[in-house]
Order: C-alpha cells, then sequence, then structure tokens
C-alpha cells in the first residue's frame, strides 16, 4: 500500500483509497485486522491523527469496523447489499437535490430500471411481496392520508415490485432510482397528482405480477412514468409561468 505525499491530495484520503484498493483486490481479506494506528503511521510516514482520519473514511464507507478491548483494532468487513443501501440513496439523493440531473433523465432512468425488473418479479415475487403490494395500495385510498405518507407508501410498493425480483444487484442499483427518486418525483407532482389515478395504476402493475404477466406490469410501469411526467410538465410550466 502506497501513497504520494507530493501529491496535492489529502494525506488521510490517499490512505483510505490505498487501504480500500487493497481490500478490493482481496490483499487484506474479510474479519481480517489491520495493522494498528501506529504500524499504519509508520508505513506511510504519516502522524496517527492523519492515519486515524483515514479509518474514519473508511468506517464511513462501511468497508471497516473497529472493535474496543485487547483483541481489538480495525477490521476488514463483510460488506452486505443492504448495509450499502443507504449510501446509495444519500449519494442519489444529493446528486438530485443539487440538481446534477434532470427531472426527466432523473425519470427516464428510474423507470428503465424498474422495468426491468418487472419480468423478474412477476415470475419470482413471493406472497409478501405481492401482500406489500397490495397493502400499500390500500393504504394510498385511505381518505385524510397526508401526502408525505402517500409518498412513503409509494416508495414502499415500489421497493416491494423491485425486491420482488429477487436479484440484490438489481435491488441495490434501484435503491437510489426508487428511494432516493421517488420522493422527489412525489413532492413535485402531488399538488397536481391524481390520487385515485395512481392507485389505479398501482392496481394494475399489482394485478399483473400476481398473474405473472410481466409485459403487462411493464406496460403498467410505462403509464406511470407518462402520468408522471404529464404532471411535472404542468407544474414546471405553472412556476415559469409566476416567474
Amino acid at each position: 500500500m502506497k501513497i504520494d505525499p507530493n501529491s496535492s491530495a489529502d494525506l488521510s484520503v490517499q490512505i483510505a483509497d490505498a487501504i480500500r484498493d487493497a481490500i478490493v483486490n482481496g490483499d487484506l481479506i474479510v474479519d481480517e485486522r489491520l495493522p494498528s494506528e501506529s504500524e499504519l503511521a509508520e508505513h506511510f510516514r504519516v502522524s496517527r491523527p492523519t492515519v486515524r482520519e483515514a479509518l474514519k473514511r473508511l468506517a464511513a464507507q462501511s468497508l471497516i469496523r473497529t472493535q474496543r478491548g485487547a483483541t481489538g483494532g480495525a477490521f476488514v468487513n463483510r460488506l452486505s447489499f443492504e448495509d450499502a443501501y443507504s449510501q446509495q440513496i444519500t449519494t442519489s439523493t444529493l446528486l438530485l437535490s443539487m440538481n446534477a440531473v434532470s427531472f426527466e433523465t432523473a425519470c427516464e432512468a428510474r423507470y428503465a430500471l424498474e422495468r426491468a425488473c418487472a419480468p423478474l418479479s412477476a415470475q419470482r415475487r413471493t406472497a409478501d411481496h405481492l401482500a406489500t403490494m397490495r397493502a400499500e395500495i390500500f393504504r394510498q385510498g385511505q381518505p385524510g392520508l397526508t401526502d408525505e405518507a402517500f409518498c412513503a407508501s409509494d416508495v414502499a410498493f415500489h421497493r416491494a415490485l423491485v425486491d420482488g425480483a429477487g436479484n440484490p444487484v438489481l435491488s441495490y442499483q434501484l435503491a437510489g432510482a426508487v428511494e432516493a427518486m421517488q420522493p422527489l418525483m412525489n413532492m413535485i407532482t402531488f399538488t397536481a397528482r391524481s390520487r385515485e389515478a395512481i392507485v389505479a395504476l398501482h392496481t394494475a402493475i399489482a394485478d399483473a405480477i400476481e398473474a405473472g404477466d410481466g409485459q403487462a406490469a411493464s406496460d403498467g410501469l410505462t403509464a406511470l412514468e407518462n402520468e408522471t411526467l404529464k404532471l411535472a410538465r404542468s407544474v414546471f410550466a405553472r412556476r415559469r409561468r409566476r416567474k
């Protein structure tokens, strides 16, 4: 593991990157104890606080875990897709909130990915996945449901559809698309949205999933995408007129 002391890059970042690369390359294996802070400081020829900052960065990425006591130290973590979900959601949320991508681009990506899950979910979904979708549809039709609660229910519905595909890689990739993009989409469009129309589309998608009809489920998602884009464009047009 090496760093470039003459580089303008922060030393703690370089150290974190070097250790991360060693983990990714298999030079450091899962559950292996890292050298102590003193040993790392000597290896990289930096101060212990610099090493400590690098380890904090790695821990924030769930790449390492720390344990106290005589047998403690920093250990290579066994990273799971579930552990990585929150980072994916946070990154996607930041990108969207900073306007790094347009609403239409985000919408296109989200529904393209979700349509990839539809045929798999139609074949692999469990009774629990379908029950969650049905429960959320029922919840969305309740009078007095707040916009925030409707948004949360919308996320839960689509997460069940995605997880029903039984593919953790797809679920991870869509964590940002569904859980970060959906609330933004809802908050932009809820003032113009017909809840009845959304519930009807969700019902059609759930019916297709239950029937094992992946194409019909995909078609339902396309209809939902078109409805979302139509509402968003009307909202944006009204905002432009007000300005």
